[in-house]
């Protein structure tokens, strides 16, 4: 089924959290393991203005219905932000704008250089870049949402199981569009799916790698894609990936898991 890009422009809304009872953290609070992985969360969805920045410089951008998408994804990703925000402060956890700050300049020259960079090989490529795009952001959209149904479960507190279930609503519609995306365009184009077969076999990371510390990184997995159930939701993610044209016996969120020694 095609996606509706102007029915998800017309709907698109930040996620609301103002009638939870977000005061039943200060009687139930979080574990500590949780208070990590949702700061963790909360700093990559802040973050995704910068990879907004990066792919505006790629042939991407020429794209309407990508730009439509991606301007509305970037706020819907700013709320999820905000209200983890929220949750992690009933938990004496500031992330304000100092927070972020910080964890931008953490960058540094690489994080400068990161816009020039992906210009450069996008453009060399052409066209076919945007389908990896397209893929690349389909296996980051399926693991938040991993990475969420795992965390609420794991939790098992009804108020962040329904914020989680709220975030997971949005991050399915975003997997929608690039999933979609990325079928087609793998779909037409040969050098498309080598390229992406490339790509993410060769520099896919976990979601916030490169933006967060490695420690965070493996708290992370450990936290969250450990044991049976995690390593279940690490091959469902891979399993999506497979049905991509092109892209089938990829393996590359189990793949990270076992380099760093995760079972």
């Amino acid at each position: 089924m095609a996606f509706d890009i102007e029915d998800y422009t017309r709907t698109s809304r930040g996620i609301t959290w103002d009638d939870l009872p977000l005061n039943d953290f200060r009687d139930r609070p979080l574990s500590p393991r949780a208070v990590l992985s949702l700061r963790y969360m909360c700093d990559v969805e802040y973050h995704t203005v910068c990879y907004l920045r990066d792919m505006l410089v790629t042939p991407s951008h020429r794209d309407p219905a990508v730009t439509a998408f991606m301007t509305m994804w970037n706020v819907e990703e700013y709320w999820h932000g905000e209200a983890l925000a929220a949750v992690l402060d009933l938990h004496a956890v500031r992330v304000g704008h100092e927070h972020l700050m910080a964890v931008r300049r953490k960058g540094g020259w690489r994080d400068r250089l990161d816009p020039i960079k992906q210009s450069l090989i996008a453009n060399i490529v052409g066209d076919d870049f945007v389908a990896v795009h397209m893929a690349w952001g389909a296996v980051n959209e399926w693991s938040a949402i991993a990475a969420y149904k795992r965390l609420a479960a794991l939790e098992n507190h009804p108020v962040l199981s329904a914020l989680l279930e709220r975030i997971v609503r949005q991050e399915a519609r975003h997997v929608a569009f690039y999933a979609t995306q990325a079928r087609d365009r793998l779909a037409r184009s040969e050098k498309a799916r080598k390229l992406a077969r490339f790509a993410l076999r060769r520099f896919w990371a976990p979601v916030g790698a490169g933006v967060m510390p490695e420690v965070a990184v493996r708290h992370m997995l450990r936290h969250l894609m450990s044991g049976p159930d995690g390593r279940r939701a690490a091959r469902g993610i891979d399993a999506h990936l497979r049905k991509l044209p092109g892209l089938g016996n990829l393996r590359i969120v189990e793949a990270s898991l076992d380099s760093r020694g995760i079972v």
